[in-house]
């Protein structure tokens, strides 16, 4: 197959792809790979490929073509064509939670010299990085990652990435529990795909929507929550977007278990936790697992409750969240106390605080813990996060936890 006729194909393969008729393209474009001795086009065509894969929820494939598509980037030896190739292996490696990978890949692509693509592919880089932080519960890094593709967005005038940041960012207050920073940012994602997203992809507009139902659900706001998993669901459902739909019957299950339908809310766990796991999504099979345990926790269930939350922390455990090993350590615990059973009570209480030290997660200026109740937060410009009300009453202008860290032996 020639440059020309491998170039049509691609293209034939965009137009399927685009009008979802997506197995035919994914047909048409393995039969470029096949037949094509073109190195552009095929890597291009393996671009195609893990784009398709990863909208689908096939990671394992995603991850499979990257690395095809680093190889064929070094034949071509391509400085532009490698940093693009490192950068899907870093989100192949993000959507498997395989997050110490993604960023030690994101590392690779912000060290490789002179790109031309360094200015439009840095900022995504950049939001892998962070998502990869927070999928570790390693906050400040996170929001240092978040805040760093938010001004190559600005500065390149990219409204795809700053959307795609938004929504990130919503992620990012709603498990600090910041609510009204929860449902500001994806709030912000919608607004830019109502004014720039005319020729975008709807997944903008289910992703954006998807993380309002969030935000709404943990204000209480249930008929809003409601609502926005619905649309989103919809162009889930449309596209085959099988990632977005666990995630969406993951928020139906939370709403009904928020409104005390707990008959309703397990089909829809068991249907989530269905589809994490057959897309190898196993940081979504926790947070199916905890908020089965807590309608366990609900029916007075207890022993079940315990062998879900087992479930649940070996995955933790495996990804390396450490907030969510926290909220089952605290699910643990109360069900513990509950019991009567004080060994494994303490054993619980240990471990809670210990994953509060591991990620830093209190406030350097009161001592209280951030994340415990739905709070008004602040980051300075280290990325640092603190209570607002405590900024506003110390009148604080440096860090005071940076300021700490510079006194400790070896950095004074």
């Amino acid at each position: 197959m020639g440059q020309d006729q491998t170039k049509q194909q691609i293209e034939k393969g965009l137009q399927l792809y685009q009008s979802n008729q997506t197995e035919k393209a994914l047909q048409v474009w393995t039969k470029v790979l096949e037949k094509s001795s073109d190195l552009m086009g095929r890597f291009r065509v393996l671009g195609c490929l893990v784009t398709a894969h990863s909208e689908m929820g096939r990671y394992k494939e995603m991850l499979k073509f990257a690395v095809v598509q680093i190889d064929t980037a070094r034949e071509l030896e391509d400085a532009d064509f490698l940093l693009e190739s490192y950068l899907n292996l870093a989100r192949s490696n993000e959507k498997l939670c395989e997050f110490h990978k993604t960023i030690s890949y994101c590392k690779t692509c912000l060290g490789l010299p002179g790109t031309r693509a360094g200015a439009q592919l840095g900022g995504q880089v950049s939001l892998s990085m962070g998502n990869a932080f927070l999928g570790l519960s390693v906050f400040q890094k996170a929001l240092e990652s978040f805040e760093k593709a938010l001004r190559y967005a600005h500065n390149n005038d990219d409204a795809m990435l700053e959307c795609r940041v938004c929504c990130s960012l919503g992620s990012f207050y709603a498990q600090v529990k910041d609510y009204e920073k929860a449902l500001f940012f994806p709030c912000k994602a919608a607004e830019l795909v109502n004014n720039y997203g005319k020729g975008w992809s709807l997944k903008y507009r289910a992703m954006s929507q998807y993380h309002m139902a969030v935000a709404y659900r943990l204000l209480g706001h249930l008929g809003s929550a409601m609502e926005c998993c619905e649309e989103s669901m919809k162009i889930a459902l449309q596209h085959g977007d099988r990632p977005l739909q666990a995630l969406c019957l993951l928020c139906f299950a939370d709403i009904h278990r928020s409104r005390g339908d707990l008959e309703t809310a397990f089909p829809r766990y068991d249907s989530a936790m269905s589809i994490m796991t057959e897309i190898g999504n196993r940081l979504g099979q926790v947070q199916a697992l905890l908020g089965v345990a807590k309608c366990w926790v609900a029916r007075k269930a207890l022993d079940k409750a315990l062998d879900a939350i087992e479930r649940a922390q070996d995955l933790a455990e495996e990804v390396g969240n450490k907030l969510s090993q926290l909220k089952l350590h605290c699910l643990s615990e109360s069900i513990y106390r509950s019991k009567g059973l004080q060994r494994e009570l303490r054993a619980h209480v240990v471990r809670f605080h210990e994953c509060v030290e591991e990620m830093e997660l209190y406030c350097g200026l009161c001592g209280e813990s951030i994340g415990e109740k739905n709070s008004r937060l602040q980051a300075l410009p280290c990325s640092h996060i603190f209570h607002l009300r405590c900024l506003q009453n110390n009148g604080t202008r440096s860090c005071p936890n940076c300021r700490r860290s510079s006194m400790k032996p070896g950095f004074v």
